[in-house]
């Protein structure tokens, strides 16, 4: 019970210092005369992982200005959010409206946290996470917690550290240690367990939601649409396991997602008059690509699909640079400068070269591809289609999992599908690889709803442009760099997922139910059991109830239920018009 208290608690006070920077960035925003919800929660996105990643700056110029950072950013929302709602006038149905993204992350959060630690492991908790629905994965959940100590203390003063065996802080994305930075003023980041990280990094993981919601609402979803594709996204391998496992991927897709909703918005063609909006995308692709570099292979399809429903004007891409600039910029001069070189997974994953070496990131891409030559290079891209597809793991998990079954041992058949699905794409997709051919066979039928079919093949567009640039731009050796599915844009499979459901739903909506409600069966018979528990450790009842009561409220604020209220009409299915 303990344990419990604890999480509650800790997860409790991630949220609120979490969320009040955006709640109070939409509040103001809503003040001085914003109306549509993608671009609030656009907005509220932009607002804080620009606030962290000046966090991350304040700390490295002096911990006393970064602890100062963190009191201004936290006392100074709450006095601007105060002053937003307190002088009246808000429009309280856009505020409802508003609020179901929010309560769609407090409940993911929680489904997340009280899955993970349905078995205990509060006292370790990152080590119990590397190891909760996956086999041992390695030490990038603990990364960023370890810089982010060190700039706590130290700041700018002495020699950047290097974590063991050799990872430089350069070498991989500040946003997430900004993050952390951003509340270590109100926790103590020395806890031995690291549960206040674990749940911190748990709650910043779980803003995709918060971009996805901004995504269905901009494609103007039914409502029944969008609660299924929620729920199917949040019980689904990547948020689960990439949701608990706290390296920084899951991040950069909210940002992603928030860009891709303006892209996607009917306003767009006012929004791209405005340089006004021209700062927001651009501050939200750098946050993106400051969050996970891999964000990459879901910008170049987003500015394909930008630049098809209307290009900007020289004013506009001018701005959405220039803010570029500034944040990749910065960041990009720290690690030339500050602790260099800082490009070994640009050498790593596009080059193939996983020694470090002197040699800089087109050197070493130039060098390798001219060693390997033309037949070596179309061997690479062939190797990264079979990771998509899972067919050059396939064979070997499946049988093993199949003699498992056979020797009784389900708990080494669940690993192998977990980690069958952990590595390629369209095993991930599962049960909803149906949707495209249920879609096939019905392209001449009458749809339920032209925007939602529209949608889909406008998503299954974007995952397969970015799929395309995956494939071509990664090095390609199996088990080095290749297109595992935790190397690029976590994005991509969730929009996957959700352009199935709006394909399902549009044509065949019995079966979209079915496959979902199946899907989310399957998933959680895979990663609910705790195949290799901490010692000590137990099933605990009060968790496994906190769980599924989260669950339940995440599918009734997705479906928008409310007592008392009536149904929503054709006027809120078009709400993000208004």
């Amino acid at each position: 019970m303990r344990a419990n208290a604890d999480l509650l608690w800790t997860l409790a006070l991630h949220l609120v210092l979490t969320g009040v920077p955006g709640v109070a960035a939409a509040l103001v925003a809503i003040r001085l005369g914003a109306r549509d919800v993608p671009l609030i929660l656009a907005i509220a996105l932009a607002v804080s992982g620009s606030a962290a990643f000046a966090a991350f700056w304040a700390y490295y110029a002096n911990p006393t200005i970064g602890q100062a950072w963190d009191f201004l950013v936290l006392f100074g929302a709450i006095q601007a959010g105060a002053w937003a709602a307190y002088r009246g006038g808000l429009d309280r149905e856009l505020l409802r409206r508003l609020r179901t993204p929010l309560l769609l992350w407090v409940l993911g959060c929680f489904f997340i946290v009280y899955l993970g630690f349905l078995h205990g492991g509060n006292d370790e908790a990152l080590a119990m996470s590397a190891t909760r629905f996956s086999s041992q994965l390695p030490s990038d959940n603990d990364i960023p917690r370890f810089f982010a100590e060190w700039f706590a203390a130290s700041g700018s003063a002495g020699t950047i550290p290097v974590y063991p065996p050799d990872w430089l802080m350069s070498d991989r994305p500040p946003l997430q240690v900004g993050y952390v930075l951003s509340q270590r003023a109100f926790v103590d980041g020395t806890d031995a367990t690291t549960l206040n990280y674990q749940i911190l990094c748990v709650v910043i993981q779980q803003l995709w939601i918060v971009g996805m919601w901004a995504v269905l609402v901009a494609a103007r979803l039914r409502p029944a649409t969008r609660g299924l594709a929620m729920l199917a996204m949040l019980v689904s391998d990547v948020a689960i396991l990439h949701g608990f496992f706290v390296w920084p991927k899951l991040i950069a897709a909210a940002f992603l997602l928030a860009a891709l909703a303006l892209v996607i918005s009917p306003h767009w063609q006012r929004l791209r008059r405005d340089p006004r909006a021209g700062v927001l995308l651009g501050c939200l692709l750098a946050l993106a690509m400051l969050a996970h570099g891999s964000s990459v292979y879901g910008v170049l399809p987003l500015l394909l699909i930008a630049a098809y429903r209307g290009l900007p004007s020289w004013r506009w891409l001018g701005a959405a640079a220039a803010v570029g600039i500034v944040l990749i910029g910065s960041w990009t001069a720290f690690q030339r400068y500050a602790d260099p070189p800082g490009d070994r997974l640009v050498k790593w994953h596009l080059g193939g070269a996983l020694e470090v070496d002197e040699r800089g990131a087109l050197e070493t891409i130039v060098d390798n591809y001219g060693a390997i030559g033309l037949d070596g290079t179309l061997e690479n891209k062939w190797n990264n289609v079979e990771e998509l597809s899972g067919w050059s793991r396939g064979g070997f998990e499946l049988d093993r999992a199949a003699d498992a079954v056979g020797d009784g041992d389900l708990d080494t058949a669940l690993a192998s599908i977990r980690t069958y699905r952990f590595f390629s794409l369209l095993p991930f997709l599962g049960l909803f690889l149906v949707a495209p051919f249920a879609m096939l066979l019905a392209r001449n039928r009458p749809r339920r709803d032209e925007r939602e079919w529209r949608f889909a093949l406008l998503t299954f567009a974007f995952v397969a442009i970015g799929c395309a640039f995956w494939v071509l731009l990664q090095w390609g050796i199996p088990g080095h760099s290749t297109t595992m599915l935790h190397a690029g844009a976590l994005a991509l499979p969730l929009l996957a997922v959700c352009a199935c459901v709006a394909g399902l739903r549009t044509t065949f909506p019995r079966l979209a139910v079915a496959v979902v409600a199946a899907a989310m069966l399957a998933t959680l018979l895979i990663y609910v059991p705790s195949l290799t528990p901490p010692p000590g450790t137990s099933y605990s009842p009060v968790a496994a109830l906190l769980a599924a009561a989260a669950l339940v409220g995440f599918a009734a604020a997705a479906f928008e239920w409310s007592p008392g209220r009536a149904k929503p009409g054709p006027e809120y299915d078009s709400e993000a018009g208004r």
